[in-house]
Parts: C-alpha cells; structure tokens; sequence
C-alpha cells in the first residue's frame, strides 16, 4: 500500500506540474491527490489512528487556510479603495531605465508586505500605462517577477513558502528578516545591474507621465490600516504568542468595521463594492483549496514516514545539506513551491532543526526566489504570463539566465553570511 500511496502523490504532482497542458485546474487535482492519500492510509491500516493524525495536522493546516484567506480579504479591501495609487502616483520618471529600477525596488519592498502575486499584478497593472512597447513590457514584467519573488523570500507575510515556515515554527518574523534581508536584495540587483549594462539599447526613449489620481481621505486609511495592520501581525505574535493567523484575523476585523463605518451612508450598490464582504467573494479560493490538497498529501506521507526516510536517502546520497537546498530552490522552477516546502517541513523534523536554523532560513531563499529561473515557476510568474501574455521560450531567453545570476549570486552571500555569523 505504500507504494499505492507513493504511486499517487506522483500521479497527482505530474498532473499539478502539467496543469496547462492537461487543462485540469491544479486545485482539483491536489484536492483529489491528499484526500485519495489518507483514505488508502485509512482502508490499509486500520489498527493505526489515522483520525487522530489528520486532526492533528489538520490544526497546522487551518492555521495557514485562516491565514491566506484574512490576508487575500484585507488586500482586496485595499485594491477596491484604490489605495495602491498612493504608492504608484509618486512615479513620475520619463527615463525608462530608471523607471524599471523605481518598479522593481517598489516591486521588493511592496511583495514583503503584501504578497508577491499580488504585487506582480499591482506593478505590472502601472507599467502597461506607462511602457506602450510592448517588448519594452515584456521585459519589465520578467524584472517584476523577479523583484516580488525576491522581495517575498526575505518577509513571513511575503511569500506563501515563508509563511508557511514561520507559522509551523520553523523560522521567526525578525531573524528571517534580519538573515535573508540581503540576499534577497543582492538577488534583485545583480539582475538589474545586468540589465543596467548589458541592455541599455532596450531601453531608448521616453515615457507618457501619468496623470496622478487623487484619493479619498477616506481611501487613505483603508490603505494605511490595510498595509499598517499587516505589517501588524508579526508584532501581534511576538507580543501575545497567539498564532498569526490570530492576529491577521484581527486586522481583517478592523478594516471591516472601518468600512462599513465610513461607507454606513452610502446606497446599497456602493456600499457593497467597497465593504470586506463583496472582497471575500474576490478571492482566490482555488488557490486556497490547493493548498489544502496539497498540504493534506504532504502531511499523509509525513505520518507514513515516507518523507523522514527521504530526507535520510538524501543525506546519505548528496550530503550537503547546502546542495540539496539550492537544488529544491532550482526545483521550484519547474515544480510548485508550495509542495516543496511542505515536503522539507516533513523531511526534516523540527527536534533535530530547530527554529531559525540555517536549513530553515536557506529553503525559505531557495523556494521563494528559485521559481523566477522559470515563469511557470512561481505565481507570481504564472499572472505576469497571463497578464502580458509573456512566451515560455521568450522569458527562457531573455530573463532565465539574468534570474539565475541573481539566484546564485544571493545564494553566495547567504552562505557566506551564515558561515560569518554562525
């Protein structure tokens, strides 16, 4: 029977891996892949207490669902306020060099806050109003990707894979940002200094400045209680060492009653656009139900062993714990990062890596930059593609190799700062 299981989660990842080709919504398939796992788990051996342990991951598993779902809600409220002009309204450059330079900076430090998905969209929204070339986009879009990817390698709220990590006690809020802070930057530069050098005749000409939209006051603090609040949470957990997702929770509460209070005079139709409920109805929630497949695979072959016995294969047939991390990171590429992480998290137990050790901090970098080699290989790539109609082979040529660069060369300076420090 364990090689039924084996034989399923194999099936279920290829068909993850080839969501486009197959056209099955990969949310399907993880759904179908974990719930298929426990029940042969379940029917094979029944003296074991297979309830108890789904229960008991199924608390982790919540934790997470609970988290993404209050956090995609709050950014939603602030999109529907139009509180992101406040940030793209001061981008007032012609040069286009120095544009993309200004972007991908934004890019990094919005993807730590709010998410790198939702970032992409965000920034690559402003540049097609700005940039009308579309090969000049293009390669806006694959810079983009690679800021937000970096940006949300270095933050717990910026990147699924981090967050992951951060609420199953593998990493804290303040080291992760403290040790990965900058890698990830040099992660970003070396592809813009790259491009800086090497691809100056790309980028002759001037840009249309926009004209700046003004906001409400009102749309002012929806956006700084937004992006305040998530900046919030991780202080929420140190103070009350309650889970974060309490404390995003909390933040989601707030901004609700808040809308609903400056908006209690407005007619019905109004009202409901901009209120916490209509963003709920906006969310991704495949996205959340493939999480849930996914983790619920992961978490079937964690109480089968299958992954401690190989992480111990792993040891004995690379051994360098270093290699096999860059690996899992170049993997991400190719395969989701989410199932990835979640496999190390079962691979390697927590008693024997504590919290903040090396391994933890690495696979973080790795699984959240790794995935801009690729623009299937992150979803902040996968909505660049579907957004600027990027080609495969197109991005293969023309940013793979610059992501790379800047995926090795943070790799280098992590290793070199750990070895420093530790």
């Amino acid at each position: 029977m364990i090689f039924l299981i084996i034989a399923v989660f194999i099936v279920g990842y290829l068909a993850i891996a080839l969501e486009h080709p197959l056209k099955i919504n990969k949310s399907g398939s993880a759904l179908l892949m974990g719930i298929s796992i426990w029940t042969i788990y379940k029917i094979a051996f029944p003296q074991a207490d297979v309830l108890g342990e789904l229960g008991h991951h199924l608390i982790g598993i919540t934790e997470i669902l609970f988290f993404l779902m209050a956090a995609m809600t709050i950014v939603e409220v602030v999109d529907a306020h139009d509180g992101f002009n406040l940030i793209t309204n001061r981008i007032n450059t012609r040069n286009k060099l120095t544009l993309l330079w200004t972007i991908a900076i934004i890019a990094f430090f919005l993807s730590a806050i709010l998410d790198n998905l939702t970032t992409t969209i965000v920034m690559i929204s402003l540049t097609r109003k700005l940039v009308t070339e579309q090969k000049q986009r293009l390669f806006f879009a694959g810079m983009i990707v690679i800021a937000a990817n970096a940006g949300g390698a270095w933050s717990p709220i910026g990147d699924v894979t981090t967050t992951m990590l951060w609420i199953g006690g593998q990493i804290s809020a303040l080291n992760i940002i403290k040790t990965l802070f900058i890698p990830s930057l040099v992660c970003l530069l070396v592809p813009l200094l790259t491009v800086t050098f090497f691809y100056k005749k790309d980028f002759i000409g001037q840009l249309t400045i926009l004209e700046n939209r003004k906001l409400k006051p009102e749309n002012k603090l929806i956006f700084f209680i937004g992006l305040g609040g998530l900046l919030f949470v991780p202080a929420f957990k140190q103070i009350t060492h309650l889970p974060p997702y309490f404390g995003m929770l909390l933040v989601l509460a707030v901004i609700w009653i808040v809308a609903d209070l400056i908006h209690r005079k407005k007619d019905a139709d109004e009202k409901n656009k901009l209120s916490a409920s209509h963003a709920l109805m906006r969310i991704d929630m495949p996205s959340l139900l493939f999480f849930l497949g996914i983790l619920l695979a992961v978490s079937g072959l964690e109480s089968l062993q299958i992954l401690s016995n190989l992480a111990q294969w792993t040891d004995k047939a690379i051994g360098n714990k270093d290699v096999i991390v860059l690996s899992i990171g170049l993997l991400s590429a190719v395969i989701d990062n989410v199932p990835l992480v979640a496999a190390t998290m079962g691979m390697y137990e927590i008693n024997n890596f504590p919290m903040d050790h090396r391994i933890w901090e690495f696979i973080a970098y790795a699984s959240g930059t790794g995935g801009s080699v690729l623009i299937i290989g992150s979803a902040a790539g996968v909505a660049a593609m579907g957004i600027e109609k990027i080609d495969f082979v197109w991005y293969l040529k023309k940013i793979s190799f610059i992501a790379l660069l800047g995926y090795f060369a943070g790799a280098i300076v992590y290793i070199i700062q750990a070895s420093i420090i530790g």
